[in-house]
This record gives C-alpha cells, sequence and structure tokens, in this order.
C-alpha cells in the first residue's frame, strides 16, 4: 500500500520530502471541426500556445468509430480536432477565431458532406458563450457576405482517430494537399 501511495504521489512530480509542483501549468481542451481533420491540425499546431493537437471523431453516436465508418457518414460524427492550449498564452477567443477564419467559416458543410462540417464542441458554458461572442463579431465585421454558420454543439466524447492519421500531413511526402 504504502508503496502505491509513493509512485502515486512521484507520479505528480513530488517526493516524500518536497510537495508536488506549486505553480502547476493548466491547461485548457478545445475541440474544433472544419473540413479535413490533417489540415486543421497542421493549422492549429501552428498557433503560439497551442500544446498539443489529436485528430479524431467526435458528436455522433457510435462508439470508437473508425474513419472509414465515418466518411461513409452515418455515424453523425465530425473529423475533429481536439486541441490542447495553454489559456496563459492563448484565449479561447483567440482560438477559435483563428479556427473561424482559417477557413470559409460562412460554409457549414464541405463537398465531402455531413463528417466535414464546421462545428465548435465546447466543454464549459463560457466555452460556448465565448464562441457566440466570436462569431457575432466576425459577422459584424463583414469579412464575409454571409453569416457564419459554424454549430457549436456541447462536447460530446471524443474518439482519437488511428495512429496513421495522426500528424499525417508532417508523415507523408511533400506534393499531397489536404483541402481545409
Amino acid at each position: 500500500m504504502v508503496t502505491a501511495v509513493l509512485a502515486a504521489v512521484w507520479a505528480i512530480g513530488a517526493t516524500p520530502n518536497k510537495p508536488g509542483p506549486v505553480n502547476a501549468v493548466h491547461y485548457e481542451t478545445a475541440t474544433l471541426a472544419g473540413g479535413c481533420f490533417w489540415g486543421l491540425q497542421e493549422t492549429l499546431r501552428q498557433i503560439p500556445g497551442v500544446i498539443k493537437t489529436t485528430v479524431g471523431y467526435t458528436g455522433g453516436t457510435p462508439p470508437n468509430p473508425t474513419y472509414e465508418q465515418v466518411a461513409g457518414g452515418k455515424t453523425g460524427h465530425a473529423e475533429a480536432v481536439e486541441v490542447v492550449f495553454d489559456p496563459a498564452r492563448l484565449s479561447y477567443d483567440k482560438l477559435v477565431a483563428d479556427f473561424l477564419m482559417a477557413r470559409n467559416p460562412t460554409r457549414l458543410v464541405t463537398s465531402a458532406g455531413r463528417p466535414h462540417r464546421a462545428a465548435i464542441f465546447y466543454q464549459d458554458e463560457g466555452q460556448r458563450r465565448t464562441a457566440e461572442r466570436v462569431i457575432g463579431k466576425i459577422n459584424q465585421s463583414g469579412k464575409w457576405s454571409s453569416p457564419v454558420v459554424a454549430e457549436i454543439n456541447p462536447a460530446a466524447k471524443f474518439y482519437p482517430a488511428e495512429e496513421y492519421q495522426q500528424n499525417y500531413l508532417q508523415k507523408i511526402s511533400a506534393g499531397h494537399a489536404c483541402s481545409f
């Protein structure tokens, strides 16, 4: 029992004589969908303050979907990116604005169908309100001739995509394009 407790204490960076970190970094999570998740991941990972990105599926009903099932359009899932970010370096509203402005936010669904829809999956009411406020500001800016139509939905279970899908555009040879 004592060994298990010590292992748990050491796993969080503490030792029996030294408590864990006082100023531990607090990261937040955002889940965004908008077209091909390969291109979205590549775009989002380059934003300063983004710590980690994972491509996957969310917003549908069957658990543990595969790429082929989602691409088939019958699962209700969207290709999405889970973003872990440092709110001390990147605000959620800036992340959402960068996400929306990096694509045409006036198109809900791409030619690839509903799995490539534009959606913001909020983690809490603060994220929901922020997403609505950012969309309102973009609509008022006149940048687009039509209104932003990205869905704003409560976060659902996020299923990481297959390993070969992760960081895909970094793995493949030059010349392949992903529409985002």
